[in-house]
């Protein structure tokens, strides 16, 4: 950890991936008032100064009131207990009860905006590099019409939600009415991309799921492509394919889509997503938006922290669950992610 982030403890006895960037809020979510949140266990300052995203722990070195209860003027957080103030580096630039020493100051983390998002980085900060970010660009380039953002606080474990994307199996049984029809007859493959992991399922000649009704009806048939590529710690880019059987395929024909998952504490995430509205949707997104908040709200949000409640204080491999075909993806990227922390762990006692 960076000297001028020392004292930000961590309140999980979770251990993570350090040395990556972690989405921390939507662009839009940072406007006039700073945002107070928590992640990997470490309680945040969001705000900005002159334009700039900033990040600093939320909590005030005099006596540890929370910096969030206090009001920020001009790029600068003044503290709600004794008006101590400080700016985006964590320095502070007032004390109103006498000299400002090197002491006054809170830890703060290097932050960047790109993809429409706020990132955070909690490790070696000169080892922040902005090219080490997911390449998502394919968000920049969805036409801001058809650009649906979603952000679902959900009561799990981020891997649990993980492991909900990379099976997409259970879009059959907890999707039926919306994304649901097509997964448990495709043809599946997991391979590696890169640094990135993808699951593929492949269905040729099928029905359109719910979802894609108004692009080719019933009783028309489709050929349907989906993959997700995975990328550490928990960054999940889904494509979806739709053509009439038989046609081929174009740029044009797949939509992409973010599913994020940033761990705010060991039983609790940040759950970002980006969607492109299909050219089939109304022009003014409403009826999609509708439809991702049944399955990703009202389906995969309950079920998922069911999940959670019943695993409990429990260590998952503990459990010892039973492992399907269907949990090959899921599977690999945990244990790739274990490594993942493991090196960056070993070589940071070295």
């Amino acid at each position: 950890m960076d000297g001028n982030q020392q004292g930000a403890e961590s309140s999980t006895a979770e251990v993570y991936l350090r040395n990556t960037w972690y989405q921390a809020a939507w662009s839009y979510e940072l406007g006039e008032k700073p945002l107070a949140r928590t992640i990997l266990g470490v309680p945040l300052l969001l705000f900005r100064s002159e334009g700039r995203p900033s990040a600093i722990f939320d909590r005030c070195p005099h006596r540890f009131a929370p910096l969030s209860a206090g009001k920020l003027e001009n790029g600068v957080i003044e503290c709600g207990y004794h008006g101590l103030a400080f700016d985006g580096s964590g320095r502070c630039v007032r004390n109103p009860h006498g000299p400002i020493t090197s002491a006054m100051r809170t830890p703060a983390f290097p932050v960047v905006e790109r993809y429409h998002g706020i990132w955070i980085w909690f490790g070696d900060a000169d080892a922040a590099d902005i090219d080490l970010l997911p390449d998502l660009s394919y968000i920049d380039d969805i036409p801001e019409s058809a650009r649906i953002l979603m952000y679902m606080p959900t009561a799990a474990n981020y891997r649990l939600l993980t492991d909900n994307i990379m099976d997409l199996s259970h879009a059959d049984f907890l999707h039926p009415t919306t994304l649901g029809g097509v997964i448990a007859d495709s043809k599946f493959r997991q391979y590696d991309r890169g640094n990135g992991l993808v699951a593929e399922w492949v269905n040729l000649d099928c029905l359109a799921p719910g979802v894609w009704q108004g692009k080719i009806p019933h009783p028309a048939k489709i050929d349907y492509y989906i993959d997700v590529e995975w990328q550490a710690p928990a960054v999940m880019t889904l494509s979806n394919t739709v053509v009439p059987t038989g046609n081929q395929i174009t740029t044009a024909d797949c939509y992409k889509s973010l599913h994020n998952m940033t761990p705010e504490t060991d039983k609790s995430t940040h759950y970002f997503a980006c969607t492109a509205r299909p050219d089939h949707f109304p022009d003014d997104s409403s009826k999609m938006k509708e439809l991702l908040e049944q399955a990703f709200l009202r389906e995969d949000k309950p079920m998922v922290e069911a999940q959670q409640r019943r695993i409990g204080d429990a260590d998952f491999w503990s459990l010892r669950p039973i492992l399907l075909n269907i949990d090959t993806a899921g599977v690999k990227a945990r244990r790739r992610l274990d490594r993942l922390i493991a090196e960056e762990r070993a070589t940071s006692a070295a």
